[in-house]
């Protein structure tokens, strides 16, 4: 088995791997990033995304105050105190850090959350358009600093299991275009992403048919860098929870419908559900809720968003790669009907059952009953819509999952912990493969980019810090 020597071994090349291992180079170790994609232009999930950096769709320059109370507003207190006191901090001081490294952002809009958009943007139409856009370019500026200053990137290269010597990670295990490597460190980053890819841990954990979600992202996370973690006695989170948004029914079979236009705000003014015509969901919940529960249902390919004439043109437009016009424009399946009954029947939903629904919905929206609903309806989010005015439409959703929320247990300083609240010495995890930020009961979504990038950028920090400190 050929072996090699580092300070710092980073296990994935997405955005927290890159921020780890050019932070931890710039400090002056020496850093191996093992990427298991062949191709320069790796894909993974922070190459996919839409490159906004938030902290609960709050611009990160807001005083701290404001951007802790964003983070209570979407998890209702979930998040572990001293990670969202490092969110809160830190995310501004990593966004001047991309920018001192040549990255480039752009205000996407006049929404305060889109400030901070990695530039060039993806243009605002259905589909999936990333190559030359924000995310990817700041994935290779990063590539080439770590270039720069000393590091290696290797390509086809995935960790296998953590080396472990009285209870400190030593290194890691790794195959390399089917050769074993052994690469010995101090330290060591797991930022190989969730384990949305990995159908048996989806089963597991979340949904019971996976093979009827949607990978909205890369599809690239295995959950190795949790099960490595697990194995070395760390601290896991609970694992119930994904990031995603519903999606065209179509996405399955149709690749020009996702991962945009969402479907979210159309459903979250009107109603969502199953052949019977009768409501599954709360829509008042938002999208990623939404998701998560019809991904949780035995049948979850049955769902789909009833609405009419005003919410089409009112909420149908009002997101920033709008269902309308965007999703006919792709493709996808919308059914439009004069009556209520006629929609149903062209829907393959029960017409009976759909009318008692709506009829219940509408009275409720009037009267302020929507807590007394089956299940009932939140309004303190997103304000619901009568479905009254004809033309009504229907369109046939899925839930789209782009990461899993929980994983390992981290400290503020990217520290991978223990049952017991102590460490593993030489440790650590950023991003996706980690819990306590993100998900809970009300499934709380904060922003994946700003805590891959600022857990990233303080576990290096640590890591260098320790290191330095060692050899002194």
């Amino acid at each position: 088995m050929d072996s090699d020597s580092f300070d710092l071994v980073v296990v994935g090349g997405g955005l927290a791997g890159m921020v780890a291992g050019v932070r931890a180079a710039e400090r002056g170790l020496r850093v191996a990033v093992l990427e298991q994609g062949t191709d320069p232009r790796y894909p993974c999930n922070t190459r996919w995304s839409g490159g906004i950096i938030h902290v609960g769709y709050t611009d990160p320059k807001e005083p701290e105050a404001a951007l802790r109370a964003a983070i209570e507003r979407n998890t209702r207190g979930f998040t572990d105190p001293a990670l969202a006191d490092v969110l809160v901090r830190d995310t501004t001081r990593v966004i001047d850090w991309l920018r001192a490294q040549g990255g480039r952002f752009i205000r996407a809009g006049a929404v305060a959350w889109q400030n901070w958009m990695m530039a060039p943007p993806r243009p605002l139409v259905s589909g999936l358009d990333w190559q030359g856009r924000g995310p990817d370019v700041m994935l290779r500026l990063l590539a080439e600093r770590l270039r720069q200053r000393g590091g290696i990137l290797l390509l086809g290269t995935r960790a296998g299991s953590l080396l472990m010597r009285d209870g400190h990670c030593t290194g890691v295990e790794a195959e390399q275009f089917g050769m074993a490597r052994r690469f010995a460190a101090p330290a060591v980053v797991l930022a190989d992403g969730g384990f949305q890819a990995d159908f048996t841990m989806l089963r597991q954990h979340i949904m019971p048919v996976p093979e009827q979600v949607k990978q909205r992202g890369a599809a690239t996370g295995a959950g190795d860098g949790l099960r490595m973690a697990r194995e070395a006695g760390a601290a896991i989170t609970a694992l119930d929870c994904f990031y995603g948004h519903l999606l065209c029914r179509d996405s399955m079979v149709n690749d020009r419908v996702w991962p945009y236009p969402e479907p979210d705000g159309i459903a979250t003014a009107g109603i969502v559900v199953n052949e019977a015509g009768v409501r599954i969901v709360d829509e008042g919940m938002g999208g990623i809720h939404m998701a998560n529960m019809i991904a949780r249902s035995a049948a979850p390919l049955t769902a789909t968003v009833v609405f009419d004439t005003k919410i089409w043109e009112g909420p149908g437009r009002s997101a920033r790669i709008p269902a309308n016009p965007e999703l006919a424009r792709a493709g996808g399946t919308i059914y439009r009907a004069a009556a209520l009954a006629d929609l149903a029947r062209v829907a393959g939903i029960d017409s009976d059952g759909l009318a008692r629904t709506v009829a219940a919905y509408n009275a409720a929206c009037g009267s302020g009953g929507l807590g007394s609903l089956a299940p009932s309806r939140s309004s303190d989010r997103y304000q619901p819509m009568p479905v009254a005015t004809g033309p009504f439409v229907a369109i046939p959703v899925c839930a789209g999952i782009t990461y899993t929320m929980g994983g390992i247990r981290i400290d503020a300083d990217a520290r991978v912990l223990r049952d017991d609240g102590g460490t593993i010495p030489g440790l650590y995890a950023a991003g996706a493969t980690t819990g306590g930020i993100e998900g809970g009961p009300f499934i709380g979504y904060i922003g994946g980019l700003s805590k891959a990038a600022v857990f990233g950028f303080r576990a290096a920090g640590h890591a260098a810090a320790t290191i330095k400190g060692t050899r002194q």
